[in-house]
């Protein structure tokens, strides 16, 4: 007799042009695992390179968005002749590879966070270009409470939220509302459970409609000019705007509204 096969660890549904990928490790807090990290990671990659998904949303079932990293996977690892450093190693590197595809990810991202977020949970929901989050979610950088410094987490809220509040998370590893994270710029909305879904989706489908060449340039030149210097950035920026306009979107876009008309926008 077999064995019943293993659920997928994550789930994708198309409506219009919007993808939703689902985490589906609910009964494991959606821990990232490497199978977990692994089928997010192709699930990002098959989305890059289908012409028919404009928007991506990452949600998850469950009673937690993520609890970051599974650490009885890990745990398990210190058995290894080398007290697992080589997993570790690997672990991280395909933790931080996941997440700067999301940042290079030709279509934007957005994070449909229902329950908590916390470590490499909430270094994803900042790693996302949006974030929407239930009046019920959480979010925590907690390694420092457990002997692990969130020093990867570290690298995507210390580019979403000021210093000293990104600071504060690291160093206390408590929990903070959503209604303080929004506030701290970690995420860009809050709203009732039962909307959230809902509100994502429409964000989503909004976004969906605008020319998605133009948003491919615009997100790529908004993550690199961010790192730059001021006048290399406007450099890079300029360089940016001057190719955009020679292409084909920018000249129907401007047309149209120049001829008073709806865009037809090239397919």
């Amino acid at each position: 007799m077999n064995a019943p096969a293993s659920p997928p660890l994550v789930l994708t549904a198309q409506s219009s042009s919007v993808l939703k990928i689902t985490l589906n490790r609910g009964n494991a807090r959606n821990a990232l695992s490497v199978g977990l990290m692994s089928a997010l990671q192709g699930a990002l990659d098959d989305a890059a390179k289908d012409k028919s998904v404009r928007v991506v949303v990452i949600a998850a079932d469950g009673p937690a968005f993520s609890s970051g990293h599974d650490l009885k996977e890990m745990t398990a690892r210190r058995a290894d002749a080398d007290k697992g450093k080589q997993f570790f190693a690997d672990l991280f590197a395909q933790c931080s590879k996941l997440m700067q595809a999301i940042v290079r990810h030709p279509k934007p991202v957005i994070a449909q966070v229902h329950g908590i977020a916390t470590a490499a949970g909430c270094q994803l929901v900042a790693s996302c270009d949006l974030a929407l989050a239930s009046s019920a979610a959480r979010f925590a950088t907690p390694g420092v409470n457990i002997g692990l410094f969130c020093s990867t987490p570290m690298v995507a809220l210390s580019r979403n939220v000021l210093r000293k509040h990104a600071m504060e998370m690291l160093l206390t590893g408590e929990m903070i509302s959503a209604e303080t994270a929004h506030r701290m710029g970690l995420i860009n909305r809050v709203v009732a459970p039962e909307a959230l879904e809902a509100e994502t989706m429409k964000l989503a489908e909004l976004i969906a409609t605008k020319p998605h060449g133009t948003l491919k340039i615009g997100k790529e030149a908004f993550y690199r000019q961010v790192e730059m210097p001021l006048g290399e950035a406007y450099d890079y920026a300029s360089q940016v705007m001057t190719m955009n306009m020679l292409a084909a979107e920018a000249e129907e876009g401007i047309g149209a509204f120049v001829e008073k008309r709806e865009p037809k926008w090239p397919q």
